[in-house]
Parts: structure tokens; C-alpha cells; sequence
């Protein structure tokens, strides 16, 4: 591609330097060729502007915050300490047993 580009911007200021305004461009010597790309046809696919990638801001938080309930410290040594049942729940669709857990931090 860069030689394409390259070989039209050296056909374009050839023409410009040319005294007579371009009219010995056909005459040119054999050393200087440059390479003439047909220019191909508008296609569905190519016709189609192609969209530019969508970029997703990312905002820092200025503090880190854990996603637990509750947010504090429970101290060194602490201790998680939970229970854990069946309990009867009444649905709709009948009556159900679900396990149920409770916990809380304690002084270890």
C-alpha cells in the first residue's frame, strides 16, 4: 500500500514539474515507470464506511470499598462464628425447606 501511494504522490509531482504542463508525461524515459492500479469496483463491502471501535471510559475509585455488608474492621483475631438451619418456607407453589445461614464476627 505505501508503495502504491508512494509511486501516485511521484506521478503527481512529476506532472507538476513538467514545463508544458504535463504533455511530456507520455514520453517519459523507460528507466521511470510508475505503477497505474485500476481503481476496482464499489462493492457492498467495501462501499461501507467502516465504524470506529467503541471505547469504554474506566473510572478509578478514589478508595477501595469490598463488596461485603457490613464495611468495617471486625479487629485482629476475629472469628466468623455461623449457624446454620432449615427453615419451612410457604411458596405459592407449596411449602419448601431452605437451608438458612447466619453469621457475625466475634473476638477470636
Amino acid at each position: 500500500m505505501k508503495r502504491i501511494v508512494t509511486a501516485a504522490v511521484v506521478a503527481i509531482l512529476t506532472g507538476f514539474l513538467l514545463p508544458d504542463g504535463g504533455a511530456r508525461a507520455q514520453t517519459a524515459p523507460s528507466g521511470i515507470r510508475t505503477a497505474q492500479m485500476p481503481k476496482p469496483a464499489a462493492t457492498d463491502a467495501s462501499a461501507q464506511r467502516r465504524r470506529p471501535l467503541r471505547r469504554v471510559p474506566i473510572y478509578r475509585q478514589e478508595q477501595w470499598e469490598p463488596d461485603v455488608y457490613p464495611r468495617y474492621n471486625p479487629g485482629p483475631n476475629a472469628v466468623r462464628s455461623c449457624t446454620a438451619t432449615y427453615v419451612q418456607e410457604y411458596r405459592p407453589s407449596g411449602t419448601v425447606i431452605t437451608p438458612r445461614m447466619n453469621c457475625y464476627w466475634r473476638p477470636g
